[in-house]
């Protein structure tokens, strides 16, 4: 017994201390990874919504100029064409009984392996002979800008190590395509919109859409859709059988 009637504290083992130590270095380490962490999410926070703004700035400008031109070609007697489209996107209407084996290479090479399988496509000479090739399998035409980001919202789904993932987090996106500089949703639904110098990455990157039969339901999917059908290019009226099907 110590002097003065005190107990002596027992030594703490050295084992111990040295275990303190470790387990307190780590969660200094942790918690400054976490701040660090914490700090690159708000900052890329920012610069998202800075990009969303600049998008949608020229979503507008093109649509005003596109009602100032059509006005001016009105006044003067004139006709407005719009420009050639960049992007179509591309439906699989009918199943495989009676393919031939070329339309059924066609339609794997396009990703369209179900029935009411969606796909966006760069239009180009080569893309438009196989289109015309598998025209009666499929409903085609040219997508708006409201049909492009309600498919990537609703339905769209990235291919991250072969596997089919929901995007629910632009850390998704970021993971797969930081390095071409897409890391949110508004990028990548304005690479595809444009058709911009990602494009091929970008749409690698999205799983096949997933549709839902239309409502109502098609009319006759063995005809063209100028002869009162279904199949075949529909220009800007596919926006009406993607909204039917989204």
């Amino acid at each position: 017994m110590a002097k003065g009637g005190e107990k002596k504290q027992p030594s703490v083992p050295e084992t111990l201390l040295k275990k303190r130590k470790c387990v307190r270095k780590l969660r200094e380490k942790q918690q400054k990874s976490r701040d660090g962490q914490r700090k690159r999410r708000a900052d890329l926070r920012k610069v998202i919504y800075k990009r969303a703004q600049g998008y949608d700035k020229q979503y507008k400008q093109a649509e005003k100029d596109d009602t100032r031109l059509h006005r001016e070609a009105r006044k003067f007697g004139n006709y407005f064409v719009r420009d050639e489209a960049k992007v179509a996107f591309v439906i699989r209407i009918r199943g495989i009984n009676g393919v031939s084996p070329k339309v059924r290479k066609v339609l794997q090479l396009l990703r369209l392996r179900q029935i009411h399988n969606g796909v966006f496509v760069k239009l180009n000479k080569a893309s438009l002979s196989m289109l015309r090739l598998v025209e009666p399998y499929i409903a085609w035409g040219y997508p708006n800008l409201k049909t492009v980001r309600g498919l990537i919202y609703k339905r769209g789904y990235g291919k991250v190590n072969h596997d089919r993932i929901a995007l629910t987090d632009n850390a998704i996106i970021e993971g797969t395509l930081g390095k071409t500089g897409i890391v949110c949703m508004e990028d990548l639904v304005h690479e595809i919109l444009t058709v911009g110098p990602n494009f091929r990455a970008a749409n690698n990157f999205l799983w096949p859409f997933k549709l839902s039969s239309p409502r109502g339901g098609f009319r006759n999917i063995t005809n063209h859709f100028v002869e009162g059908g279904d199949c075949g290019n529909r220009e800007d009226y596919l926006n009406r059988l993607v909204k039917q099907m989204n």
